[in-house]
């Protein structure tokens, strides 16, 4: 005879709610409010669901706001920073807009699929087309009150065919060489470019980003001293994450003479250092990096660390142009030192802007 016995089921107890409490001090601005208040119902879980979309080039005239929905604060920070909080039915929404009209967009929600139709709503046709093919992305690090920030930018790109002749026929091939680098080609990762202010460093950047744009994504670092001397800095812009590892990433760093020339190690501490094991040390193995250092200084002056062999993939003095060849630039030799001129003062020249000796005066021009 079989018995039948009653079993009951205890029900698993659900996850306690999340207490949502902030603390609040003088060093906390209108915004961290809204940041708070727009987690808490994610935090709480009555939104459990959250979506997020990045923005660039956000069109002046876009709200970045549903059709329905109450706004409930609204914050305008001294760095251009735009914050808005709206609440809707089953949702929250937090959208903040930048001065460089980056934007990011931020739901929670009651289910998935409504957080999804937030955000598919206001990004709707709220950024601008992609620039045309005479310009390339690149990336812009600095660091940011709020940790490192990075925004992507189109530049203004020529190819090297179009400007080659603005450099010293001795230059051609080095510079032919560099232009022409594939990943198969890389066996130093660090990109040294010096000369005097106004030879067209900064140019060669550009028109490299454009000749790289297949395999190369290209980054300029607004505050390398700051990127060296902060490890939760250099770790975030250098290294990045495993999402990276689809293209080479070139990181550019403009006049950075300190951080390179001979007593760099007494005057800046490690950030040298960091450097170099960024280029081929521990910190750069297996990370796809390489690094662009453009200078004002004399080769002879820059630490021998920096130009020993194998460890540049390229380093090229960039100089003026020899008379001869300045003057077939300019069409004239009328205003031209004997020396010949750098590329800053031949586009003075040429536009009227200069006559020659307000031009010597004036060799920072960047270029």
């Amino acid at each position: 005879m079989s018995v039948l016995k009653e079993v009951h089921f205890t029900p698993e107890p659900r996850p306690a709610e999340l207490p949502m409490k902030i603390w609040l001090d003088d060093g906390d601005s209108a915004v961290d409010v809204i940041d708070a208040l727009a987690l808490s119902p994610f935090a709480t879980g009555a939104q459990p669901w959250s979506c997020t979309a990045s923005l660039e080039r956000v069109r002046p005239e876009v709200s970045l706001m549903p059709a329905s929905g109450t706004l409930l604060r609204a914050a305008l920070e001294d760095d251009g920073r735009d914050s808005r909080l709206v609440c809707g039915e089953g949702w929250t929404l937090r959208a903040i807009r930048y001065r460089n009209r980056a934007a990011t967009v931020s739901v929670t929600a009651v289910t998935e699929e409504l957080a999804r139709s937030i955000v598919d709503e206001v990004t709707k046709d709220a950024t601008e087309p992609d620039p045309e093919s005479d310009h390339v992305e690149m990336g812009f690090w600095w660091q940011g009150a709020h940790g490192a920030r990075r925004s992507e930018k189109p530049i203004t790109a020529s190819a090297w065919s179009q400007i080659s002749g603005n450099y010293a026929t001795s230059l051609n091939d080095p510079l032919s060489r560099l232009m022409s680098v594939t990943p198969a080609d890389v066996h130093g990762r660090l990109v040294l470019l010096h000369g005097p202010p106004g030879t067209g460093k900064t140019t060669l950047l550009r028109t490299l980003a454009h000749e790289w744009r297949s395999w190369c994504q290209v980054d300029c670092v607004l505050d390398p001293e700051q990127l060296f001397n902060s490890p939760g800095y250099l770790m975030e812009v250098a290294v990045g994450s495993d999402d990276d590892g689809k293209k080479w990433r070139l990181l550019v760093l403009e006049d950075c003479d300190e951080l390179i020339r001979s007593g760099a190690k007494e005057a800046t501490g490690q950030g040298l250092s960091r450097l170099l094991n960024l280029t081929d040390g521990l910190l750069g193995q297996g990370r796809d990096v390489l690094v662009a250092i453009t200078t004002n200084e004399n080769l002879a002056r820059l630490h021998p660390a920096v130009v020993r062999p194998g460890r540049c993939l390229t380093q090229i003095e960039v100089g003026a142009l020899p008379h001869d060849e300045a003057a077939r630039w300019l069409g004239t030799t009328e205003g031209l030192s004997p020396s010949g001129a750098t590329l800053a003062e031949l586009f003075a020249l040429r536009d009227g802007f200069l006559n020659h000796s307000t031009v010597q005066e004036n060799t920072g021009l960047y270029l």
